[in-house]
């Protein structure tokens, strides 16, 4: 008996250790009518129209704007640029939950296209829907130097990166906080999350307890312990592919990932979703858009 069983051991030792190496939890979203060949990054769901708003800019990640796609049901349709667009470089949307009010960066107060010019500006909407004339954010929110990716945490703080004097490093993460109509309070992440390099970018989960730093070599996280963050640590190699890893989006449970990643030539940045905690239906199917490098041939 024990030569048979010692056989079917090893025919099914093979089997048993494919079946341990799960399948990758990351994958492409390339929607039909989004993913071309300049560069995609940054998106955001409106919660109240269900539109993309998402980031295009050249193949060297230059140029950034702002723009919006709508399904049609069949397809998203062909982006165009945001109702409330200026002169500059425009990126980096975010919604608030209830959809009332849109964070991005601009350069609109010069229309350079330099990044040191970026700004973090707020959009709210009036009670028919439409967008109002953006408002930048005082001091000591925006500064001299670059500000990116302004995202607001459940608790009111609003995190954001910024290269400004004061930091741990170059680009580091702050958070900033209205203590009354138009006074901030502003202070700097900590070293659990900044270190002597960069860190650009920071997205609270939708329940604050996991924040998501976009940084040297690609996204980490951090997780409150109910009096700090804790030290980031990297995300795994499904993840952080080659470093280029920015734009990071929650799904509203919080339990799936969407972010952009520089593929190189032939199409350049494009869309991937990481469901670490199992498949969920987000992002958002549009008619047939695929959500597999399929949709592209």
């Amino acid at each position: 008996m024990k030569r048979p069983l010692f056989a079917l051991f090893a025919v099914l030792m093979p089997v048993c250790a494919s079946a341990k190496e799960a399948p990758s939890t990351v994958h492409p979203w390339t929607p039909v009518g989004i993913s071309s060949e300049l560069f995609e990054s940054h998106p955001a769901f409106d919660p109240r129209t269900g539109d993309l708003y998402f980031v295009r800019s050249s193949k060297a990640f230059k140029g950034w704007r702002i723009l919006i796609s709508h399904c049609d049901g069949k397809q998203w349709s062909a982006p165009v640029s945001a109702p409330f667009a200026a002169p500059g470089a425009e990126a980096d949307p975010w919604f608030t939950p209830d959809g009332r009010s849109i964070y991005f960066i601009s350069t609109r107060a010069t229309g350079s296209m330099k990044s040191k010019d970026l700004d973090i500006w707020r959009a709210d909407r009036a009670a028919d829907g439409s967008w109002q004339a953006p408002v930048r954010l005082p001091e000591p929110v925006n500064s001299g130097e670059a500000e990116w990716f302004p995202r607001l945490a459940p608790d009111g703080w609003l995190y954001f990166g910024s290269n400004r004097a004061g930091g741990l490093g170059k680009n580091d993460i702050w958070r900033a906080k209205e203590t009354s109509p138009g006074h901030w309070t502003v202070e700097n992440a900590g070293p659990a999350i900044n270190s002597a390099g960069d860190e650009y970018e920071p997205l609270p989960s939708p329940d604050g307890k996991r924040l998501i730093v976009m940084a040297d070599g690609g996204l980490y996280e951090s997780h409150w312990d109910g009096r700090q963050w804790t030290q980031k640590t990297k995300l795994g190699p499904e993840v952080n592919v080659n470093g280029s890893e920015i734009g990071a989006l929650f799904s509203p449970s919080g339990k799936s990932l969407l972010f952009a990643r520089d593929t190189g030539e032939p199409k350049s940045g494009e869309f991937f979703v990481w469901q670490a905690d199992g498949a969920e239906a987000w992002p958002p199917m549009c008619g047939q858009a695929s959500m597999s490098g399929a949709a592209r041939r």
